[in-house]
């Protein structure tokens, strides 16, 4: 039978097939029925129809932008454990949350020492960007680097920029972990730079205050000042100061094996813990005895 000659409930479920929208032809039937025994007007039955395709093509999209992020692990905000960084401002982080740093342009810089959950609030709030639709990208300071001193040498550095650029929001982790010769740091100056150009968020994390960076960059003090400027512009800078996480772990697994001892009735011959679970030979770390 010719298109012409079926009926417009065949014609439907056909036309919505053409169009690609296979999940509200999948609950075509569906629909109808309960649209006729609940009374539904047009505009209710075609909403909840549609309803359903678009929650499907959303998953999709967020399944693409988890795999194109290239996240380490997954973390969300709902797992951090705010109790543990007092001096970190949750309503903060919360409003960031919102995604409307994204719109803005606006970056982001977590700043302080190692362990205090500077990678974890940005993975959360990539993750959270890639659900709300948009592409996501993250990149260590130094695999950035490598990679584009790569692309550099074989003459592919346009198309590795435009992965950098094009990414609703770019995530770069651990700026300072590891000093950058003159030449990677100037194709990090080149990221921040083009991403500045078009108004694209960055998140970044380091241990670095900034005064420390013209080491970062290269021991170029001036390519440093012009990054920061670029980076700071439209900027929330948040400094976490509290303890490292790894150290309050240890600091109590520490102290649960003390406990074990004396509750066998032995001791070591040479005390070597402090009440507090923490051993004299421990050194200090980033600041913390």
């Amino acid at each position: 039978m010719s298109e012409a000659g079926l009926t417009y409930e065949a014609k439907a479920s056909l036309a919505l097939e053409q169009l690609g929208l296979g999940v509200a032809r999948e609950h075509l039937d569906t629909a109808c029925q309960q649209a006729a025994a609940g009374n539904w007007s047009y505009w209710h039955f075609l909403g909840y129809l549609l309803e359903g395709e678009l929650q499907e093509r959303h998953r999709k999209t967020v399944a693409l932008n988890m795999q194109f992020a290239r996240f380490p692990y997954l973390k969300r905000l709902e797992d951090f454990q705010f109790d543990a960084q007092p001096g970190l401002d949750r309503r903060l982080i919360e409003e960031l949350a919102t995604g409307r740093f994204l719109h803005e342009g606006r970056n982001i810089v977590f700043l302080g020492p190692p362990g205090v959950g500077k990678t974890h609030l940005a993975i959360a709030l990539g993750v959270i960007t890639a659900e709300m639709g948009h592409r996501v990208y993250f990149v260590t300071a130094l695999e950035m680097a490598r990679r584009l001193s790569k692309a550099l040498a074989e003459n592919t550095l346009h198309r590795e920029m435009n992965n950098l650029t094009r990414p609703k929001l770019l995530v770069i982790d651990e700026v300072g972990y590891l000093k950058l010769e003159p030449a990677q740091a100037s194709l990090l100056f080149q990221v921040i730079c083009a991403r500045y150009e078009r108004n694209g968020a960055i998140i970044l994390t380091s241990n670095k205050a900034f005064g420390e960076w013209g080491e970062v960059f290269g021991g170029d003090a001036v390519m440093a000042s012009a990054a920061l400027d670029r980076l700071l512009h439209r900027a929330t800078v948040v400094n976490i100061r509290g303890e490292s996480y790894r150290l309050k772990e240890k600091r109590q697994a520490t102290g649960i094996l003390v406990e074990a001892v004396a509750g066998n009735g032995t001791a070591p011959k040479k005390a070597t813990v402090k009440k507090r679970g923490v051993t004299d030979s421990m050194p200090a770390v980033n600041g913390v005895p």
